[in-house]
């Protein structure tokens, strides 16, 4: 999994439509990072089932699409279990600035709803995880003016990616999966 890395958009966009499946490259990695985040395990295949049961009525994906979602799955779990404390998000080129708000806002909804998927138990989380979600939840609800200075919003909504990264990486440190490698050799200083 080491070498494993995020298909470019475009590419991934051109594969899904090809499949005739109606999802995008952003949607699908906001739906497996909440997976992932809401707590299902990565060394578990029953995120493909989850997968083809929300976006093709349970009828498994092309291969070329299936292998498409595993690269995904695949960075996902790199990112996520490591100590970096960084997220990519799998976003078009920023020159349309509309298509970019949309896809920031897609991916986010379906990050929430891979959560859902992934069953956890929200009434458990804590304060700091409550008001991730919820900012997350008012995220994605934002869109962009056209009416108002394009610029000046652009620079807003890359303040908005970051906080949306803050987000997702507060809510899989109280529901993701912890690797079995960090909970057996934890070291007390």
């Amino acid at each position: 999994m080491s070498d494993s890395s995020l298909p470019d958009y475009h590419q991934a966009l051109v594969e899904l439509t090809t499949a005739a499946l109606s999802v995008t490259p952003a949607e699908l990695q906001g739906l497996i990072a909440g997976m992932l985040s809401g707590g299902m395990k990565p060394d578990n295949d029953n995120w493909k089932t989850i997968l083809f049961d929300y976006t093709n009525d349970g009828m498994g994906w092309p291969v070329n699409a299936a292998n498409l979602a595993e690269s995904i799955f695949a960075y996902a779990v790199k990112e996520l279990s490591g100590t970096s404390m960084e997220l990519t998000m799998l976003l078009p080129e920023e020159d349309e600035l509309l298509n970019y708000a949309d896809a920031v806002s897609d991916w986010v909804n379906h990050f929430i709803s891979g959560i859902g998927l992934a069953g956890s138990q929200l009434s458990k989380l804590s304060a700091e995880t409550k008001e991730a979600l919820a900012d997350l939840e008012e995220i994605a609800k934002l869109g962009i003016d056209e009416e108002d200075d394009l610029n000046e919003q652009a620079i807003l909504l890359e303040q908005v990616i970051e906080h949306v990264k803050v987000c997702v990486l507060t809510i899989h440190s109280d529901l993701g999966a912890k690797p079995l490698d960090a909970v057996k050799n934890k070291t007390i200083h």
